[in-house]
């Protein structure tokens, strides 16, 4: 179930996703283990299960097709979820961004978050670390945070809490023009992405499995 590229340009895709789920050990099982209880606890808290379970998955597909690109020899072997974590990570920073109007702190919050997430990047430049996978978790939940985790702007509320016959004059939108933009922009850059990692993959697959030929 590990990852490794030459596997899955022969045809097992599954790959992709079965080596979120394995890991290299104890140590680095509790590693990702207490780093998802610290970041995706609060997440899934304020979200919910379906949508940060959903991030989670997505993001670890787009590390592993990260890892699967920059791996030009075909040699690696990735097994362990810090794809699907930083994912998480990203997705904290862009639904900071989208949600702005609501935090206090602004910018107190946004320099603690760049500052942690500096600081795990980093720790993939250490030796056997597959930090592709890390850069493309985190790009994936960061485009990703922007469709998934919208919150209501501070003072809308919803039409059912709304007494029968109360006319309300300066009604709220659920969201922003921005929050809209941001969503279909990212998700048209995100399915870009996807698609274009995957067909590359499939498309160097098939030229160096082509046989040349001789002609005389």
């Amino acid at each position: 179930g590990a990852l490794e590229r030459r596997l899955v340009e022969e045809g097992e895709k599954w790959r992709l996703i079965s080596c979120i789920w394995l890991h290299g050990g104890f140590l680095h099982l509790l590693a990702n283990m207490i780093s998802l209880m610290c970041i995706g606890m609060r997440l899934e808290q304020e979200f919910g299960f379906l949508r940060i379970g959903a991030l989670y998955v997505i993001c670890g597909l787009g590390g592993s097709l990260m890892s699967c690109l920059t791996d030009s020899q075909g040699e690696r072997v990735s097994v362990g979820a810090s794809g699907a974590l930083f994912g998480l990570l990203g997705a904290m920073l862009s639904e900071l961004i989208t949600n702005w109007t609501i935090y206090e702190n602004k910018c107190t919050a946004l320099m603690t978050l760049i500052l942690i997430i500096v600081l795990n990047l980093s720790v993939g430049f250490l030796p056997r670390v597959d930090n592709s996978a890390h850069f493309g978790g985190f790009l994936a939940g960061f485009f990703l945070g922007f469709v998934l985790l919208l919150r209501p702007q501070y003072g809308y509320v919803n039409p059912k809490y709304i007494p029968a016959g109360y006319d309300m004059k300066h009604k709220k939108s659920k969201h922003k023009c921005y929050q809209h933009i941001l969503r279909f922009t990212s998700l048209a850059i995100l399915l870009a992405g996807f698609i274009g990692a995957y067909s590359k993959l499939l498309r160097e697959h098939t030229i160096q499995s082509t046989p040349i030929r001789e002609f005389n």
